[in-house]
């Protein structure tokens, strides 16, 4: 579900009207992958940590986007913070949704509610107070803040280079299946609706004991260490009070919670 989320987040990056400040450093253009990794450690170190720890991570992050500001003489727009937030925020739900079902109302508030805490942590301003608000506010970033320019084709053309061509076009396909309308219209994506029906056989080919085989064959081997330590939840002592309430398809057939990546 991580991975879901990260290649919806992926198309969308590269249309962000911000997307300048990633060729700034170098570093996600650079290993995609790498930094895709990167995030969702970060995010672990987050969710899964007691209070004083997760404060500790944010103010990490602060840091680093201080000192890339410091380095352009620009700071990072506000409304670039939210851009990255609600993408997260928004394909999070549309992973479950792709992978086992829709959230329901409640949920959707409740997710909502954990990334309004870590973007209150990242010291994002203006956040919506609701979900129903975030809903029309994410609708005005999409129409204000994405277009399609260099940036954007080479970004994906970064893509393509780490994954390899057979990868780079599962990566596509999976996309247009999970991008809001727009996104894919920009990026001129046919919807590949009959890949959905097989990702859902996804959790049932896990407990079939296949979930070693299916990350072999869809990652590049130099990330397999890296996906596989996404699967060991960091030992907590004090777990954050109801930090991450959207329950995902255990590999037993259960459930269990599931790390929600931070910008």
């Amino acid at each position: 579900m991580v991975l879901l989320v990260f290649a919806g987040s992926a198309a969308e990056f590269a249309l962000n009207r911000a997307v300048d400040w990633l060729f700034f450093t170098g570093k996600l253009p650079g290993d995609p992958i790498g930094r895709l990794f990167s995030t969702a450690g970060y995010a672990q170190g987050i969710v899964f940590a007691d209070e004083l720890t997760a404060s500790r991570t944010f103010d990490r992050i602060v840091a680093v986007h201080q000192a890339v500001e410091g380095q352009r003489g620009q700071r990072i727009p506000d409304w670039a913070h939210r851009d990255v937030l609600y993408m997260l925020i928004d394909y999070s739900e549309r992973a479950h949704e792709l992978l086992a079902r829709r959230l329901t109302p409640a949920e959707q508030r409740e997710l909502y509610d954990v990334f309004r805490r870590v973007g209150t942590g990242l010291r994002i301003p203006d956040l919506p107070r609701t979900y129903a608000e975030w809903r029309v506010d994410r609708e005005l970033h999409l129409r204000r803040d994405l277009l399609r320019g260099e940036g954007t084709d080479a970004l994906y053309a970064q893509y393509r280079r780490h994954l390899g061509g057979w990868r780079y076009h599962i990566l596509l396909r999976v996309q247009s299946i999970l991008m809001p309308e727009h996104v894919r219209g920009l990026l001129r994506m046919k919807r590949a609706e009959w890949l959905r029906p097989l990702v859902r056989f996804y959790p049932l080919l896990v407990r079939a004991g296949l979930r070693s085989l299916i990350q072999r064959v869809l990652m590049p081997p130099a990330y397999l260490p890296a996906i596989r330590a996404l699967d060991h939840v960091p030992a907590s002592p004090q777990a954050p009070r109801n930090l991450n309430p959207v329950p995902a398809p255990s590999p037993a057939g259960g459930r269990r919670r599931h790390p929600s990546p931070s910008a």
